[in-house]
């Protein structure tokens, strides 16, 4: 009782007792789903972009390269987000997606109606939107709507061996997808730096990494952080993800503080495929232990010195609280170390044993797992 008294002082504090609203849809994604509800391709309906992977994907199989080219140009948006669709007739969608918001928001930075701040707001999206749509980059997911969501992909994704999502935590959104400054707090900083580590620590496995923010996350210290609502949400979108990658590569999820309860409920209905989930900074998985994830998946976890997450309580009561807190011991994951790592968000901070542990799971390459 001591502690559960603890545990609502803190939210009344901190501000979690008020549930955040939502921010409304703009106009541009509704209208693009609205113009593919009604396209056809040589007479033949599309299909529902929430269909199957494998229904989308064997429309676009159908189709010529002509055909799927016309309607990545006229339907970016739809595109640029349909699992099972081509890889790389994704990757060009979201650059034709991201080119039309980049032309929104220019307009956007000069229209009177709008405050300073809005006007202010709109040149920093139309500058992260340019950088997103710079030749090279492999965006397999690019929604505008809200606070935006939004996924990259490292490295060869077809051909990989090996398939390392990072599932990042609260605060994410398309302006903090990535970063000049603590490059290695945000989820393109940390997709990279997992790739660059696992070029030298395992340079003969094909591995693509994921920088993977395609969930509306929370915002800071706030209800929605304390409940799973959004995660379970994400949990959903994680594994149509993960259902829906090309290849039979074998797959490790990479998950940050919040991102670990988006794993924790994904994991356990996520494809075979799935065979390590690794946890850093965890407030909890809302899982009773690492074994509810069956034998042929491995359930790794970590938390450095000075991590404030381990002044949570690992409790879940009402639905308030992510549960037990994933490295003790009686919980059944593999403890791994974090030379070097301090803090909440120092994990993937290249020189660290964070990082490398965490790419030494990502890649397969356990020999070189340093536990606890």
């Amino acid at each position: 009782m001591l502690t559960l008294g603890v545990v609502f002082v803190l939210l009344a504090t901190a501000g979690w007792t008020a549930v955040q609203s939502r921010p409304a849809a703009p106009s541009a994604r509704d209208a693009a789903l609205l113009d593919w509800s009604s396209a056809t391709v040589a007479g033949r309906s599309v299909p529902a972009p929430d269909a199957p992977a494998f229904e989308i994907r064997g429309f676009f199989d159908s189709l010529t390269e002509r055909q799927r080219t016309r309607l990545a140009e006229r339907h970016p948006m739809v595109v640029g987000n349909l699992d099972g669709a081509p890889l790389e007739l994704r990757y060009r969608a979201n650059r034709i997606a991201l080119r039309d918001m980049i032309d929104t928001e220019r307009e956007r930075t000069e229209d009177a109606r709008l405050s300073p701040t809005g006007q202010h707001d709109a040149g920093r999206r139309m500058n992260r939107f340019r950088s997103m749509s710079k030749a090279g980059r492999q965006i397999l997911a690019f929604d505008p709507t809200g606070r935006g969501r939004a996924a990259e992909v490292f490295g060869d994704l077809r051909r990989a061996e090996r398939v390392v999502v990072v599932v990042p935590g609260v605060d994410t959104d398309l302006l903090t997808f990535q970063r000049t400054a603590l490059r290695y707090t945000a989820p393109v900083g940390m997709a990279q730096a997992v790739y660059d580590r696992g070029r030298t620590l395992a340079p003969d496995v094909r591995t693509a990494v994921i920088a993977w923010a395609d969930y509306t996350t929370p915002r800071g210290v706030s209800m929605d952080a304390a409940t799973g609502d959004l995660a379970r949400e994400g949990a959903g979108r994680l594994n149509r993800l993960l259902t829906a990658l090309p290849g039979r590569s074998t797959v490790a999820l990479l998950c940050h503080s919040y991102g670990s309860v988006v794993c924790g409920l994904a994991a356990p209905d996520a494809p075979a495929r799935v065979t390590d989930v690794a946890v850093a900074g965890s407030p909890g998985m809302r899982l009773r232990s690492a074994a509810v994830l069956g034998e042929r998946r491995t359930l790794w976890a970590m938390r450095a010195d000075g991590d404030w997450i381990a002044d949570v309580p690992h409790l879940n009561f009402g639905g308030l609280g992510h549960g037990e807190d994933p490295v003790e011991p009686g919980f059944g994951s593999r403890r791994l170390a974090t030379g070097g790592a301090a803090g909440h968000s120092d994990y993937f901070l290249p020189g660290t044993g964070s990082l490398t542990n965490l790419t030494a799971v990502g890649t397969g390459s356990y020999g070189s797992v340093e536990t606890l």
